[in-house]
């Protein structure tokens, strides 16, 4: 099969179609024909490199797919071949505390597809029975792989870290990013409010409708000061934030007090300032957060299948376009997820 592979790192010319062997799968694994894969921003790290961690190289990219059964390994016999499915991307060992106190996100053993195994950006992909799921009815291929890293991502940094309560006030950073979009579904369905940031009218419009109520171009404002006149100088309880560098510092100081910041990613910059008085004074709480359960997809999906959340697709491109794909999603021309067919 012809698969993209990253064997060494640099920019988008790293992303090469090499001829792999066609997968097997072993006892409990399941082999599945890849009919759609979402790029994310861990697949840019992933290709680029990050300085003090060492990605297994040559690897398959791809953290996220959909497609249809090809193949049973032995002792797999709650699917058949030919059912759609999707891939849940965190992987765990499934037996130490953490595994089976429903934290697999914890485990140390923890890895994500296309980070620290071969991912779904080829035709075909080897995954453990506990990481197929079935394909929500009313969502096609494209859709399905939209779903389950930036989904999982934003609904335990809200809902498990943040603990969004009803009626509080959201700042979301990044409106057009695939976890920001996410972030504003999940945090209207906690009938929060929603203040959205971005740098275009046309992604802001998108995020209205979503359902941000209120929204702030960045290039033009300063949403630290519009979120004072938004407000009323009371702050807002929670910010959604992945941006990192001087958003981060700006993003604290917007918060209320014993407001809450959640953070998943620094793609501005990894290195912040810190004023520590505001933090005790304010009783404010900084919170990390990376991936989520399981077991919290599975209440995503329940939602997805009533249609309460729904993917945002921006385009669907050709396996072989890869690089174009990281191109738009690094020079931010996209609103949601770009998805890739083999």
């Amino acid at each position: 099969m012809q698969a993209v592979v990253v064997e060494e790192h640099g920019g988008p010319e790293q992303l090469k179609l090499r001829d792999r062997p066609e997968p097997e799968p072993g006892p409990g694994e399941v082999l599945v024909r890849v009919e759609a894969c979402a790029i994310n921003h861990l697949d840019i790290w992933v290709r680029k490199g990050v300085p003090g961690h060492k990605f297994p190289l040559p690897i398959i990219p791809g953290c996220d797919g959909s497609g249809v059964v090809a193949g049973l390994g032995a002792g797999v016999t709650s699917l058949a071949e030919g059912d759609r499915v999707l891939l849940a991307p965190g992987l765990s060992c499934d037996a130490c505390v953490m595994c089976r106190s429903g934290k697999d996100h914890l485990c140390r053993r923890y890895g994500i597809f296309g980070e620290t195994r071969d991912g779904t950006c080829a035709p075909f992909v080897i995954a453990p029975i506990r990481n197929v799921l079935p394909l929500p009815r009313n969502l096609s291929f494209e859709e399905s792989a939209a779903i389950p890293l930036v989904f999982l991502t934003a609904w335990h940094m809200l809902v498990e870290r943040a603990e969004l309560r009803e009626g509080e006030t959201v700042l979301i950073q990044a409106a057009g990013s695939g976890v920001s979009s996410a972030a504003i579904q999940i945090a209207k369905l906690w009938n929060a409010r929603v203040i959205a940031t971005s740098s275009t009218e046309e992604k802001l419009q998108r995020a209205r409708e979503l359902g941000a109520d209120a929204t702030i171009d960045y290039s033009k404002q300063d949403f630290q000061e519009e979120i004072k006149k938004i407000t009323g100088k009371a702050g807002v309880h929670v910010v959604f934030e992945h941006v990192g560098g001087e958003t981060f510092e700006k993003s604290l100081r917007c918060l209320g007090r014993a407001g809450r910041l959640v953070t998943c990613g620094a793609t501005a910059g990894a290195t912040v300032r810190l004023d520590l008085r505001p933090l005790f004074f304010k009783s404010l709480s900084v919170l990390g957060s990376t991936m989520g359960s399981r077991a919290e997809l599975h209440q995503i999906l329940r939602h997805v299948a009533a249609g309460r959340l729904k993917p945002v697709v921006d385009r669907v491109l050709p396996m072989k376009d890869i690089a174009e794909a990281h191109s738009l999603i690094e020079n931010r021309k996209v609103f949601g997820k770009v998805v890739v067919r083999p």
